[in-house]
């Protein structure tokens, strides 16, 4: 079933767990996704970054489709859009929920050009999650970790102040894959104060990948309600393809290995974010058996 983030969220923020949002591109990850949520019985966030070469309105539209037919609640989030028209563009494609990212602008800036696209996106029944802080790379952590972290009681103001659904926080994650070795560590402290700040509202980690399962299910219990995760689903699909022994299948054998190793990984992020037999308001649907495509298989 298709719902707004904001539907998932609340009820996330008021029960004290975390939703995973795996990042999708194709109709392969977007699809295991939704059947790892519906085995684990959890709701799940389509991650859908523009850095990738889509054609926006054809897989905002099949995305909402695959949402429509789930078993259990689906959201198809716009991630870190940068301007208004692609913004829009989301909107009218059928995404249910939109990221406005303008952290690295000056305050008044950054919530007088989130609250025009609230406005927008509420009208058209969507939801808006916006950054304060900024949330570096991984790459340069180091560095980018202490920046620019969320300031709780500005937390405060940018959450009346433009009436965003969610609020994405700095508090010590990056985005991309750490060096070898290297492990993220996170500000509770300013967690918990920043939860207090806004009122217990419901809060983004963007970055997970490669924070570790304490960590990000501390986060969890403490005040996340959702969390980005991208590197580490993709890094389990290619480690699952070096695992393979594809000689049965050969090349056609890819999608089913690639599916079990991004697959596999998500549920495990359901289990340490506590997400797991909480979409309690499951349907039945109807689903075409998979074929099972061998060597010998005659297209």
């Amino acid at each position: 079933m298709l719902v707004t983030m904001k539907e998932i969220l609340d009820r996330a923020n008021e029960e004290n767990y975390a939703v995973p949002a795996p990042v999708v591109q194709t109709e392969l990850n977007a699809r295991t996704a939704i059947k790892c949520a519906e085995e684990m019985k959890s709701p799940i966030i389509l991650l859908v970054p523009l850095i990738f070469d889509y054609d926006v309105d054809l897989f905002g539209r099949y995305l909402k489709a695959l949402a429509e037919a789930a078993a259990v609640p689906v959201a198809v989030n716009h991630d870190h859009g940068s301007d208004f028209g692609s913004a829009v563009a989301c909107i009218r494609a059928g995404f249910s929920s939109i990221m406005v990212d303008r952290s690295e602008l000056p305050y008044e800036e950054n919530v007088a050009q989130v609250r025009e696209l609230v406005k927008v996106a509420h009208a058209a029944g969507v939801s808006v999650e916006a950054e304060l802080g900024h949330v570096g790379n991984a790459s340069n952590y180091e560095e980018d970790r202490d920046a620019a972290l969320t300031d709780p009681e500005l937390a405060r103001r940018f959450v009346e102040d433009t009436g965003i659904d969610c609020l994405a926080v700095a508090i010590g994650t990056a985005h991309g894959a750490y060096d070898k070795g290297q492990i993220p560590y996170l500000d509770y402290d300013r967690l918990a104060e920043i939860k207090a700040a806004t009122g217990s509202f419901p809060l983004v980690l963007h970055g997970g990948s490669g924070t570790g399962d304490e960590s990000l299910g501390k986060a969890a219990r403490m005040g996340i309600n959702k969390v980005n995760i991208g590197c580490e689903l993709f890094s389990a699909a290619i480690e699952a393809i070096e695992r393979a022994d594809t000689s049965g299948s050969g090349a056609y054998g890819f999608a089913n290995i690639i599916e079990e190793g991004y697959g596999s990984r998500l549920k495990h992020f359901i289990t340490v974010l506590g997400s797991e037999g909480m979409a309690r308001d499951v349907k039945d649907v109807v689903r075409r058996e998979k074929v099972e495509i061998t060597g010998d298989t005659i297209l």
